[in-house]
C-alpha cells in the first residue's frame, strides 16, 4: 500500500471507528487494514488507536496525527481536481446516494447522459431511503429532498419537488370529487409516511392562507410507487411529487385534485462531506444538475 493510500485508509478508520468499515469503503480485507495501520504505529513508535470491542478511538497522538492527514489528503485530492480541470476532462469513482422513488425514475437517467458526455467518470449510484452518512459511508455526493439540518456539509440548491394530489376516475366517481381540501375528511387517503406531516396535509389557497386537514385511510406506506399503484387502484386520494404521479397523470390513469390549492413543495440539495476542497468529479457534477430542475422538470424525456 502507497503512503497516500495508507494515510487514506488511516483517516478512514479514525472517522468510522471500526477497521472492518474503513477496509469495506477502500475494497480491501479486514486483515491488511489493521496489518496497516500496526505497521504505521510501528514506525511512528506510537499508539494511535484505542481499542475495545466496541470499536476504535484515536489516542492524543493518532488525534494529532489525523489532522495532519487530513489536510495532507485534501491538498493532494484539491491538486488532482484542479489537474483534471485543467484538461477540461472529469476523471474517478464518483459515489452517489439518493431516494428509491427519486433516483430511480428521475437521477439515473440523468446519471447515464452525464456520463456519456464524460466517459472518464466511473458512476457508483446507490439508493436508499433511510439517512446516509457521506462520510461513514465514503459517498462523495447526495441528493436529498427538504431542508438541510447538518450544516456542516456543503450543499447546492438544485430546484424545487412539487407535489400533487391525485385519485383514479373510478374512485371520484364513486365516491366524489373533493372541492375544498376540508372534503378530504370524508374521503380514503393513501399516506405517505415519511415527509409531509404523515396524516395532517397542507393546502395553500391562492390568498396564501393554508389550511391543514387530518386524513384517514386504507394504506400507509413509505414507498411512493405503492402509493400511486394504490391510488391507480381506486383506493383513495394519494399526495404525491409530480415526478412520481406525471406519466399516471399524462395516460389518463390518475387526475388531478384540488388544483386549484397549492401543496408544500421540497428543496432538492446536492450534498456533500464537506464545503471545502470539493473534487472536480463533484463539482462538475454538481454544475451540470443545475440545469436540469427548471420549471415543470418533471415533465422532459430523459
Amino acid at each position: 500500500m502507497d503512503t497516500v493510500a495508507g494515510l487514506r485508509l488511516f483517516i478512514r478508520v479514525v472517522e468510522t471507528g471500526s477497521f472492518s468499515k474503513a477496509s469495506a469503503g477502500l475494497g480491501i480485507t479486514q486483515p491488511t487494514a489493521t496489518k496497516h495501520v500496526a505497521a504505521l504505529e510501528a514506525r511512528l513508535k506510537a499508539r494511535l488507536f484505542h481499542r475495545s470491542t466496541r470499536g476504535v478511538t484515536p489516542t492524543e497522538v493518532g488525534a494529532l496525527y489525523y489532522d495532519k492527514c487530513k489536510r495532507i489528503v485534501r491538498e493532494i485530492d484539491e491538486a488532482d481536481s484542479v489537474a483534471a480541470l485543467m484538461q477540461e476532462r472529469l476523471t474517478g469513482t464518483l459515489r452517489i446516494s439518493t431516494s428509491v422513488a427519486f433516483g430511480r425514475r428521475t437521477l439515473t437517467p440523468l446519471v447515464l447522459r452525464f456520463m456519456q458526455q464524460h466517459p472518464g467518470v466511473q458512476v457508483d449510484l446507490s439508493f436508499d431511503d433511510r439517512y446516509v452518512n457521506l462520510v461513514e459511508q465514503g459517498v462523495d455526493l447526495a441528493i436529498r429532498m427538504g431542508r438541510l439540518a447538518d450544516s456542516s456539509l456543503g450543499a447546492r440548491f438544485l430546484g424545487l419537488n412539487p407535489w400533487v394530489l391525485v385519485a383514479a376516475r373510478p374512485y371520484l366517481a364513486e365516491h366524489g370529487t373533493p372541492r375544498r381540501p376540508q372534503d378530504l375528511e370524508r374521503h380514503a387517503a393513501l399516506i405517505y409516511s415519511t415527509v409531509q406531516g404523515d396524516d395532517r396535509w397542507h393546502f395553500t389557497g391562492s390568498d396564501g392562507h393554508t389550511v391543514p386537514v387530518p386524513v384517514r385511510g386504507p394504506l400507509r406506506s413509505n414507498n411512493l410507487s405503492a402509493l400511486l399503484a394504490a391510488a391507480r387502484a381506486g383506493m383513495g386520494l394519494a399526495m404525491l411529487p409530480w415526478y412520481v404521479a406525471h406519466e399516471s397523470v399524462k395516460t389518463g390513469a390518475v387526475v388531478p385534485v384540488l388544483e386549484r390549492w397549492s401543496l408544500p413543495a421540497q428543496e432538492i440539495h446536492a450534498v456533500y462531506p464537506s464545503p471545502r476542497l470539493v473534487p472536480a468529479k463533484v463539482t462538475g457534477f454538481v454544475d451540470w444538475l443545475q440545469g436540469q430542475f427548471g420549471d415543470e422538470w418533471w415533465a422532459r424525456k430523459a
